[in-house]
C-alpha cells in the first residue's frame, strides 16, 4: 500500500522526500558501521582466544621450568662420585706431569660424551711455606685443569673449582699432599 504525502507539486512532499531519503542514507551508512564494528569485534575474539591459548601454554611451560628448577635446587648437593682421580705436581710448581695431562684429556673426554657430568676440581699442597704462597700455589694447577677444560668447550657452570691449600695430614708424605683431586659427578635423580 502507498501513501502519498501531499500533491507532486507540493513542496513539502518533495522536502520530506528528500528528509527520507537523507535518512534512510545515514542507516546505510549505520548499518555498515555497525557491520564493520562487528567483524571488528568478531576479530578481536578470535585474537582473544589466540591470545589466551598462548598465555596458557606458556603458563604450563613455566610451571614444568619452575618444577625442574626446584627439582634441581633441592637436589644440588645430592650428587654421586661417577670417577674420582687424583693428579700430583712437584715442590713449589703447579705444572702438570704427562700423567696429569693424561688423565685431564681423560677427563675432558667423559664430560664431552656425557653432558649430565659434573666435574669438582681440588688444589692441594704440602704444609712447606707460607700459607697465603700455598692457598695460590693450589690454586694454579686447578685453573690450568679449568682452562683446558674449557679450551675443550666444557661449559664453565659445570666445573666447580677450589684451591684448599695445604693438607695437614702428618700420615700422607709430602709428593702426595701436592695435587689436584678431581671428581666428575652425576645427579642422583
Amino acid at each position: 500500500m502507498w501513501l502519498a504525502l501531499g500533491s507532486p507539486g507540493d513542496s513539502s512532499g518533495e522536502g520530506l522526500e528528500r528528509r527520507v531519503t537523507r535518512v534512510e542514507g545515514r542507516l546505510d551508512r549505520m548499518r555498515k558501521r555497525v557491520d564493520s564494528v562487528g567483524e571488528q569485534v568478531g576479530g578481536l575474539r578470535v585474537g582473544v582466544m589466540r591470545a589466551q591459548d598462548t598465555a596458557d601454554r606458556a603458563s604450563q611451560q613455566a610451571a614444568a621450568v619452575d618444577s625442574r628448577l626446584t627439582r634441581l635446587w633441592t637436589n644440588r648437593f645430592n650428587q654421586r662420585t661417577a670417577s674420582s682421580l687424583e693428579v700430583f705436581f712437584p715442590p713449589d710448581s703447579s705444572d702438570l706431569n704427562d700423567a696429569a695431562q693424561t688423565a685431564r684429556a681423560g677427563v675432558a673426554r667423559d664430560l664431552e660424551e656425557n653432558p649430565a657430568l659434573t666435574v669438582e676440581l681440588g688444589g692441594y699442597t704440602d704444609r712447606r711455606g707460607a700459607l697465603d704462597y700455598n692457598y695460590g700455589l693450589s690454586q694454579r694447577p686447578v685453573n690450568a685443569v679449568r682452562r683446558f677444560l674449557m679450551d675443550r668447550g666444557i661449559n664453565l657452570a659445570r666445573i666447580h673449582a677450589a684451591s684448599l691449600g695445604p693438607v695437614n695430614d702428618d700420615r700422607v708424605a709430602d709428593a702426595r699432599q701436592r695435587r689436584v683431586t678431581i671428581r666428575l659427578l652425576v645427579d642422583q635423580d
